[in-house]
């Protein structure tokens, strides 16, 4: 679940979130309005699943998303360790969507944007 918090007038927005299967990433970033409308910040990635070795696997890297409210959706971009990822998420209960990365299966993420 990624939600993103914005105060009145705030140029930046803290992000958590979750994907994977069974949610075993958890992603946390800061993210600035960016001239075009998109939003852009540094990110980190945190394996919690049960199958680490030697504590949880981390990664940093970038998020950027473009919030589209009028449709009802958001579409973003992670890049990580050279590899980008895209997603695309329509609005239901909150945002359902999926995280698609080259060479890998595509996995289940939620988004909540408050």
């Amino acid at each position: 679940m990624v939600c993103l918090a914005q105060s009145a007038g705030a140029q930046t927005r803290p992000v958590a979130g979750q994907f994977g299967i069974l949610g075993e990433w958890d992603l946390t970033a800061t993210l600035a309005k960016q001239p075009d409308g998109q939003w852009v910040g540094p990110a980190r990635m945190k394996h919690v699943g049960y199958c680490t070795v030697e504590g949880p696997e981390e990664k940093t890297g970038e998020l950027q998303l473009k919030l589209t409210t009028s449709r009802g959706r958001v579409n973003g971009t992670i890049l990580i360790d050279g590899v980008s990822c895209t997603f695309s998420a329509r609005l239901k209960e909150g945002y359902d969507g999926t995280l698609r990365c080259p060479d890998r299966r595509d996995v289940p993420m939620t988004l909540s944007l408050d």
